[in-house]
């Protein structure tokens, strides 16, 4: 069988903010070649060095609006008074070709995907070591201001009471090896039964090598 035979996977991965996310979900896109990003919709402003298009779309309340009342996002929801949303387009025509896509999202948008999507659906949490070292990372990538660092970090306890909801947990103290854990849960998903879905017609054919 070859590898185009197994159905993709949606895989999410949600912390708090500062617990590193991002750079996992980077190195991921690095190392994995079937591996693809979903770009969200967003309503903020773009960060210093973020591509329109590539890191998100950035666009006005206004188009986000039109997009919810017309179904076309996947999933959405309100962080820090701004907007995000998953557009719908090309999510299940990558997941039928076997390709993987990467969702960088908070617990809100997590559930709309289970609700949305279970079946495809592979969770992580990532945890920071310690709310100390949260604080660090937050202050150190020096993208956001005084103010919303604080609204970070006061939030931060609200985000993991939901960990527990996850398929998976990631204890983000090495950021190699949680990587590397990322990326054995996607070849571990990838083997499930229900996500070959070739896998019967194969099976009859060892069995009835001449049938």
């Amino acid at each position: 069988m070859s590898s185009n035979s197994h159905r993709g996977i949606m895989l999410v991965l949600s912390s708090p903010s500062g617990a590193g996310k991002t750079s996992i979900v980077k190195e991921l896109l690095r190392q994995e070649s079937n591996v693809i990003t979903s770009v969200s919709v967003t309503t903020r402003p773009a960060r210093a060095g973020e591509i329109n298009g590539h890191d998100y779309h950035f666009i006005d309340q206004e188009t986000y609006y039109q997009m919810l009342e017309a179904g076309e996002l996947l999933e959405h929801a309100e962080v820090y008074g701004n907007f995000y949303g998953t557009p719908k387009t090309l999510v299940s025509e990558a997941l039928s070709k076997g390709k993987d896509i990467i969702f960088d999202l908070d617990w809100q948008g997590t559930q709309q995907l289970s609700q949305a999507a279970q079946a495809d659906l592979v969770s992580i949490f990532v945890l920071p070591p310690s709310i100390e070292e949260l604080e660090n990372r937050l202050r150190k990538r020096a993208q956001d201001s005084e103010e919303v660092v604080r609204r970070r970090i006061a939030s931060a306890s609200h985000d993991l009471s939901h960990w527990a909801e996850y398929d998976y947990v990631i204890i983000n103290e090495n950021f190699e090896y949680s990587v590397e854990c990322v990326r054995s849960i996607l070849k571990s998903e990838k083997l499930k039964r229900t996500r070959q879905p070739s896998l019967h017609s194969f099976v009859n054919c060892l069995r009835n090598p001449k049938g």
